[in-house]
């Protein structure tokens, strides 16, 4: 399931990665990395208010899809971001996101301006 599926086309692989952002909180984990070098377990919490079950299940789906890596530090992991280009991605999205919210807002300031409609009651 992870990224390094010898034969399978590169879109497929592609969308395998996408399936590893699917996730608000996996986003949220991937934003907190970005701003840090490394963050341990604890911090990763902390940030998320996740229940550290549910955090391990979403750094589980992250690591398979190769978007971070984790060392074992003595009773301590830690995560970081595999590629520094991750950040980069994140960065675009949220870049993107924002002409998407405004073209919304835009059609939606449009919306108001048009003439009411009768009602045939």
């Amino acid at each position: 399931m992870g990224l390094d599926s010898g034969e399978r086309p590169l879109y497929e692989i592609k969308a395998n990665l996408f399936k590893g952002l699917a996730h608000p909180y996996r986003i949220r984990v991937l934003e907190i990395l970005a701003g840090v070098e490394e963050a341990p377990v604890s911090d990763l919490i902390i940030e998320t208010g996740l229940e550290a079950s549910h955090l391990s299940q979403h750094l589980s789906v992250l690591r398979r899809y190769g978007l971070v890596v984790s060392e074992r530090r003595a009773n301590v992991v830690y995560y970081r971001l595999a590629f520094p280009q991750v950040a980069d991605l994140l960065r675009v999205a949220r870049l993107l996101l924002g002409e998407l919210l405004q073209d919304s807002q835009r059609h939606q300031a449009s919306a108001l301006t048009l003439p009411a409609i009768a009602s045939r009651r």
